[in-house]
């Protein structure tokens, strides 16, 4: 079902009205990073809305800032859109119009629109004013046009070094809106460029390209946060004073944040040039790549953004909520299976030694058409270490001196004997078994409060768990933070934690990116990095419950 929004409105009455005839939207990343999941919400609404009128949205790069792009990013992009569930009608990169960018500024300088400025970096913020103050004019501000024309020659010739001149658009240094303040448009940066090389030695400012970009691709509707909003004044003057023949209409929504998360692609970059994290697709953090790595599923992150909803506003969304729809998008697809994490060997004392059988389980009781499978069982088994207390509180219905409990799929055992090591940990539990009580048999003859989990140790197989909490203290910061202080003093110590365990014998074959439910533990994906057919390795995507209520 279409949900209603204030872009669709805009939208739909521009159809109506005639004052478009079609719908183009574009997703326009810079190639400079990694794609987060703030980056998907902008991805499903620009395709999404696109595709519900019948349009077309372009996949564009921004890669006008060479010293900050790469090859690695571009690709990374591609493959995360595609991931998501969506293509692209058109392929554009900003670079492949650099001439036309270049023409346009010509333009403006013969137009008496910009100008050749000689201030450095700082000289241009000290002239620029503040919220309060006017800024003051440039020096250079009245060159003649025919000046300005040779100088933005000679820079793009590469006649001047870097920072040495920038051009400027001649706009209102008076201006109450700073963007309007005669702002740059091209700067020279003596660098190669992955997609041009070393044609060019100036570059167009994102503020400057980024309307002409649009224009040229005859985009109708240029769908951004609201960061952007202060900036569609000079939007629209660059597409009126460039004289584009298509006008496109910037639009502006909230961006999505999540708690616990950082959004941030600088913050993010400098996770992974630290080695803070393993990577832009470490499962801790929130981009596309690395969600996808901890076993997120695309479907979830649709789901989850259109609950989200589109407006002007952009509060925190609770990190909780993703991780419910991910739990919706699991439950009825993912195997029910038996990992031990923190291993307790039981050896069942009247078990027949050397013999062993085979016991039926389900594979997701919410989905009979998923089967069964056979599961091995003989004496020695391993279980929980949590799930044994030698002296437990009241209540407590696992296993314990002279407690019965059940086995899952299998039967009633009894503790008699613990078995310790020479500092007093617990090592080894003896138990008994009673045969009449095997799983399916409908022995009623009592009953028990208890059913744990288990692997059977001759067939085990050694896994790798990844557990994880988030990586930052979102709550910390807010209450602690201060001038002194930076995020990285608020990253969580305990945002992973890595235990080595076992998996039944019919796991041992899993491939990455497969995903089960281990009874108790939670949702996990077979990590796509790490895992080997010797030794499996599951990142947890979520744990089986959340105190979330999705409002309906």
């Amino acid at each position: 079902m279409e949900q209603s929004n204030f872009i669709r409105t805009i939208i739909k009455e521009d159809l109506e009205n005639g004052k478009r005839d079609t719908v183009v939207t574009r997703f326009p990343p810079e190639p400079n990073g990694y794609l987060h999941i703030g980056h998907a919400k902008s991805i499903i609404i620009n395709f999404g809305l696109a595709d519900d009128f019948n349009g077309q949205t372009n996949l564009r790069f921004d890669d006008t800032n060479p010293l900050k792009e790469d090859q690695e990013y571009v690709d990374a992009i591609k493959e995360d859109v595609k991931w998501l569930g969506y293509d692209w009608e058109e392929l554009h990169y900003a670079s492949n119009y650099f001439d036309e960018m270049y023409n346009r500024a010509v333009l403006l300088i013969k137009k008496g629109k910009a100008y050749v400025d000689d201030l450095n970096q700082d000289e241009i913020r000290e002239y620029r004013g503040t919220l309060t103050e006017p800024g003051k004019e440039s020096p250079y501000r009245n060159r003649s046009i025919e000046e300005n024309l040779d100088l933005f020659e000679k820079m793009k010739n590469g006649e001047y070094e870097n920072g040495q001149k920038v051009l400027r658009a001649k706009i209102d240094m008076s201006s109450p809106n700073l963007n309007l303040r005669d702002p740059v448009i091209y700067r020279i940066s003596h660098a190669t460029h992955h997609n041009t090389g070393d044609t060019w030695c100036i570059y167009p400012m994102y503020a400057f390209a980024h309307p002409l970009e649009d224009a040229i691709e005859g985009v109708t509707h240029s769908l951004c946060t609201t960061e952007f909003e202060d900036q569609r004044p000079l939007y629209n003057w660059v597409v009126a004073e460039c004289e584009m023949e298509n006008q496109p209409q910037q639009i502006e929504f909230g961006r999505l944040n999540i708690t616990n998360t950082v959004m941030s692609k600088r913050k993010l970059k400098q996770l992974v040039d630290e080695g803070i994290v393993d990577g832009w697709d470490d499962p801790r953090m929130p981009t596309i790549s690395g969600l996808r790595r901890k076993g997120y599923t695309a479907s979830a992150i649709r789901e989850f953004v259109q609950e989200t909803g589109v407006s002007k506003g952009s509060g925190a969304v609770d990190e909780m909520m993703l991780e419910h729809y991910v739990r919706e998008d699991l439950k009825l697809s993912a195997p029910r299976t038996m990992g031990i994490l923190k291993p307790l060997k039981v050896v069942i004392t009247n078990y027949p030694e050397g013999e062993s059988e085979w016991l039926e389980a389900e594979n997701n009781p919410e989905n009979e058409e998923m089967g069964t499978r056979q599961i091995p069982f003989s004496r020695e088994i391993y279980i929980e270490q949590e799930d044994f207390m030698e002296n437990p509180p009241k209540k407590y219905f696992r296993l314990f001196p002279g407690n019965e409990v059940r086995l899952k799929h299998a039967y009633f055992i009894k503790c008699n004997d613990v078995i310790k090591d020479e500092d007093g940990n617990v090592v080894e539990l003896h138990c008994t078994y009673d045969v009449e009580t095997k799983s399916g048999t409908g022995f009623t003859g009592r009953k028990v409060k208890g059913t744990l989990h288990w692997v059977d140790a001759k067939s085990a197989v050694p896994a790798e768990f990844r557990l994880y909490e988030p990586l930052v203290l979102d709550e910390q910061m807010k209450e602690e933070a201060s001038e002194d202080k930076d995020f990285l003093d608020y990253i969580n110590p305990n945002s992973l934690e890595v235990v080595q365990g076992f998996i039944e014998p019919n796991l041992k074959d899993v491939q990455p990116q497969d995903k089960f439910q281990f009874f108790r533990h939670g949702y996990f994906n077979v990590d796509s990095k790490y895992s080997s057919p010797e030794k499996p390795v599951f990142n947890r995507i979520v744990s089986l419950k959340s105190s979330f209520k999705l409002n309906k």
